[in-house]
Parts: C-alpha cells; structure tokens; sequence
C-alpha cells in the first residue's frame, strides 16, 4: 500500500513500511525512509507503484483547467474528493486524485485553501483582479526583456525617458527599468552607469552632476513660484550717505555696502548697510516657508539656485541708482581712526554705485596704497575703509599676515568655455570687506545678547567649529561672538538674525524667543544643507577644473606637491592623485603628464615627469 502526503508544503509519495495509527513508516520512491503523521496523508492507494508516480501525476495536472475548475465549484469550502467526483464524473483514481491536488495547489488565484486538502473557490472579484496582476506582470515581464535587449545593444528605449532619473541617481531595483539595467549590464559586463553613458542617456556630463544634486536636494524643481506684492518700505528715512559695495562681477544677491561721510566736527561716520530682506518676508510667510527649505543660495561656476525668488533679491539687493533698505550699522572714529561708538538703524540706504574685485584689485594694490598713488572714484573713502579694516585686524590680535598666502580662484563659464582666474587671498579689499563683517556680525551678536535674545551664532573653541543659539568666543578671528547676520540675501540664519535685530531696533517682541525649537530646528537644518551645498559647490569646481584641462588641451603642467601622491595643479584649483611621485618633501615642485579624463567619475590619470628648479618656479 502507498500514500500520497504533503510535507512542508510539497506533494510526496511513499510505499507504507509500518502503519501505527498516528504515524507511518515509508519509504519514498528514492528509498529514503521517513516518519509520516497520519494526518498529513491525502490518500492511500495501492497502484500504480509509486516509482514514476509523482511525474505522470504532474503531466496529468498540466491537462486540467484551473478556470473550469473553478467553474465547477460552488461558493462553498469542498474537499478536493467531492471535486474529483463532480469533474471526473466518477470516483478518481489515484493519479488523478493527485492531478487535481496539484492543479488546485498550483493555483492560488484561483483557489484559497483552507485546510489539509481542503480548498475554497476565490470569489470573482478578487479572481478577476488576480488574473489582471498577472497579465500585467507578464506584460511587464516582456517588456523587462525587451528594454534589457535594446539596452544590450546599446539602444536606449524610448520609454525609459521619464525614468531615466531615477535609474541614475537613485535606482529602484524593484523597478522594470533597472531590472532591464541591471541584466543588460550583467549580458555586457558594463557598469549600469557606463551602460547608460553608452546608450546616449547622458548627454552632458555636466547636466549630470547638476542634476544628481537637484533630484536629492531639490525633487520638486528649482524654480520659485510667483512671488504677492512685496511691502512697501516708503515710511523709513532715506540716509544722507552714498553708498558703494564691493562684490564679484557676477553678483546679483547684493548684501552688504559701505558709505564714509566726514562730520561737521571733522570726525569720521562709516556706515556699513546691509540689505534688509526681512522687512518684506516675515516669519512664516510663503516666500519664508520656501526659503526656510532651501536654507542657503547654491553657488557652482556660471550658475547658482538662488534662496530666495528673483523678484525678493530685485527688491532688496543693494543695487546701484537705489534707495534701498537697509540695517546700517554706523561707526564714528576720530581723526586717528579711534573708535568713538556705533548705531544701528533701518533706513533706505541711497546706493551710489556697485564696485567690483576685478577693478578694484587693480587700483587698490598694497605698493598702491602705501605710495598714496591710487587714482579711483572712492579712492578717499576705500582707503579709509581699508585703513580702518588693519587697525580692527590688529585689535583682534590677528597681525598682517605674510606676503605668501594662498590663492583664490573665480571660475566663468561662457558658451560652455570655462575661464579660472586666480586671485591673490589677503588683498587689501579682501580684508577691507572682511574685516568690516566681522566687526558688524560681532557688534549685532553683542546687541543681541544685551537685550538677552537668542540668535544663531558661530563659534570656534579648541579648533571646533559649532553654531550655538548663545553667544561663544570665536577663538580664530579672536572675537567674544560672532553672529551670521550680513549676509540675508543668501542665507537663511542670516535672515532670521535680522528679525531678531529688528524687533530689537523697534522694542517689538522677536519672533523666535528663548529656547524656540523653530530656531534650533534653523540651525540643525543649515548645517546639514550647508555641508551637502558645499560638497556640491567643490565637485563643480572640480569638474571645471577637468573641463579646462580637455578645453586647453593640456598633457605637461607644472604642479606642487601636497602631501604623499598628491599634487595641487597649476594654475588652477586641482589636487590630483600622481601614483608614480616619488617620495618628495611638501612644496616640491614638479611636473605631471595628463592623461585621461573621467568626467562622470571626475577623475583624471596622472603620471610623473619631472622635478622642477624650485627657484625659477
């Protein structure tokens, strides 16, 4: 006698060795003997034998029809026998007791089972949408295969447009798509971005990157929406001041400006304006909401996704031929530069004129202004300013710094060309303006804490840089706090700053007090985004540092060692990996051979060549 049982959720049969009520002793057709409880036995039958049994059993389920089947069956739970009857039109034999346990087991569309051969037609309903997941998921199945055929042979699908960014930059392997990605990459042994690359899906590599970091930082687009009347600022008195400032030519968030009047008891008044955005954005309105997200503009060369809406910046950017409003800090120093006391103020800043590094640079050289040679339209005023800027460097107990100091680099891209110019750090408009925001962020921040009102604040102890909602020396620029306030146009801290400056200007109440989690949940958040804008701001650069070397076709460049196998190109911001350096002091200068160049990866090959005379270089 043999039995036909189930264990572990698969059909088996075996020939009875010993029969103890509970459980049996087989053997399987293989000649493996086993334990077998009673009750997972379906039935017992004495021929055929059970060699070859299980396969013709198979080949007669692959005749039966699920669908009639269940056409055959009432609403009701019913043993697989009483079925066996209804459809044979007879009692089954054993191998058609076994075909239809199989065909009911392989169908679960179309049959619920309910206890050991026990089964359940499913109700139409859910069949009908069981049957429509499974045409579609043999529609996808073929379209997987074709997408991974055409991918193979290096076609991109045109279906695969709108999928395209997710397969780059955040691949769902659930997806058809990248499952189609990942096994045509698998048939040509390319990577899945290769691949892509190869198939045409990257037309630019330089759209690529951008757009790897708007689809993380930005998934809604860059774009602001339009912007309700802005405020009008007509009430503020205008300020009997023309004021200049000093930016890079390609900026357009102007923030800061500068005006020197000289007072009738032959004082001097400086006044540094900076743009007062906050007048017409307060604390949770909409254009608020969008640059609470964003949190800060971000810059890459020839490009920036500003903060705030173009139509806020025109407003507010201290633009020349304006009266604009502002927050002005104003300092009065004697003849001898002294420093007698400071004010704050909102007004409507006349701006006289936008200057640029560029220019100034020229007319402003140190040999320039040492010889009292410097001929400007504001050469009385910018040498005040630039004056004033070493006695507040030196009171911060920061001397001059030595004439070899590192250099800065502003990149311009034109009609996809690339222009690196290099700019001396530490020039004297350098630290005209710098010193300048250090003195009006730390003045602020000491308003702030007098008035005991939390702002957001940098501070540096033990070489550890942190932002803090209360005031903390600042160990590097050797100050007792250090508030972001002057840049509002581009930064969001420096924005909700002014809000608290200008309550306290207006004795209004601030509108994030002591211990406010919407502060704190500001400075979390500008940390994160900062980090991640600044990664994005360096590989950019990187990258156009790459695309200039492929645009002047350069294979021999001069270059000084860093550290190990590292060596800072010239004359751009380069650091490059060179395996084949010897084993060079830092500063050593030498000279590498280009090869190639990975715009996906940003990586390019480089060979050493040469150890240069380190005099003439």
């Amino acid at each position: 006698m043999h039995v036909f049982y189930e264990d572990e959720g698969s059909f088996r049969v075996g020939t009875i060795l010993a029969d103890n009520n509970t459980s049996l002793q087989v053997e399987t057709a293989h000649g493996k003997r086993t334990k077998v409880k009673a009750a997972n036995v379906l039935f017992r039958f004495s021929e055929p034998g059970v060699h070859g049994f299980m396969d013709q059993a198979q080949r007669l389920a692959e005749d039966l029809d699920a669908e009639f089947l269940w056409q055959c069956c009432g609403p009701e739970e019913f043993p697989f026998a009483a079925l066996g009857r209804e459809y044979f039109g007879r009692p089954p034999t054993s191998l058609e007791s076994a075909a239809l346990l199989i065909r009911l087991h392989d169908s679960p569309i179309y049959f619920y089972k309910k206890g050991r051969g026990c089964y359940k037609a499913a109700p139409e309903e859910a069949l009908k949408a069981a049957l429509a997941s499974v045409e579609r998921k043999r529609q996808q199945a073929l379209q997987q295969e074709r997408y991974a055929e055409q991918l193979a042979r290096f076609e991109l699908p045109l279906e695969l447009a709108s999928a395209l960014p997710m397969m780059l930059y955040k691949p769902d392997r659930n997806s058809i798509e990248v499952k189609a990605l990942e096994a045509a990459s698998a048939a040509t042994k390319l990577a899945p971005l290769r691949l892509l690359e190869r198939c045409g899906a990257i037309p630019s590599t330089r759209d690529y990157h951008v757009n790897r970091f708007l689809y993380q930082h930005f998934p809604y687009g860059a774009q602001h929406l339009p912007v309700a009347e802005l405020p009008s600022a007509d009430a503020l008195p205008i300020a009997e001041v023309a004021a200049f400032s000093i930016d890079d030519s390609t900026t357009t968030e102007i923030d800061d400006a500068f005006s020197v009047t000289r007072l009738p008891n032959s004082n001097w008044r400086l006044g540094v304006h900076i743009a007062a955005p906050a007048l017409g954005v307060p604390a949770g309105s909409l254009v608020d909401r969008v640059a609470a997200k964003r949190l800060s503009t971000v810059y890459m060369p020839g490009d920036k996704i500003t903060m705030l809406p173009d139509s806020v910046i025109e407003r507010y950017t201290l633009a020349e031929g304006r009266d604009v409003p502002a927050l002005s800090l104003y300092l009065e120093l004697r003849g001898d530069l002294t420093l007698l006391g400071t004010s704050s103020r909102l007004e409507r800043v006349p701006i006289a004129a936008n200057l640029r590094y560029d220019a100034l640079d020229r007319a402003f050289s140190e040999e320039a202004l040492q010889a009292d040679e410097v001929v400007h339209s504001h050469a009385r005023e910018i040498r005040l300013l630039w004056e004033f800027a070493c006695v507040l460097e030196a009171g911060r107990g920061r001397p001059e710094q030595p004439r070899q100091l590192p250099m800065d680099y502003s990149f311009y891209v034109d009609d996809d060309r690339v222009r690196i110019v290099e700019r001396r750090r530490g020039a004297p408009i350098d630290k005209l303006v710098a010193e300048l925001m250090i003195f009006v962020n730390t003045e602020w921040g000491r308003i702030l804490a007098e008035h005991s009102v939390p702002g957001i604040y940098r501070a540096q102890s033990g070489g550890r840089v942190k932002l803090s909602t209360v005031p903390a020396p600042h160990d590097a620029l050797g100050v007792d706090q250090y508030l972001w306030a002057s840049s509002p146009l581009r930064r969001y801290v420096d924005l909700v700053n002014q809000r608290q400056l200008v309550a306290v200007l207006e004795a209004d109440a601030p509108p994030y007090a002591k211990g406010s989690e919407a502060l704190l949940a500001v400075m979390r958040d500008f940390e994160i985004a900062n980090e991640a804008y600044t990664d994005f701001q360096r590989s950019m650069e990187r990258y156009w540092c790459l695309r200039w070397l492929l645009q002047e076709k350069v294979t021999l460049l001069g270059g000084t060692v860093v550290r190990e196998n590292f060596v800072k190109l010239d004359p751009i911001p380069l650091i490059v990996k060179v395996p084949s350096l010897p084993d060079l002091p830092p500063l050593t200068r030498v000279e590498v051979e280009v090869g190639a160049i990975d715009l996906l990866d940003l990586a390019v090959s480089c060979q050493y060549r040469a150890r240069l005379n380190q005099e003439a270089a």
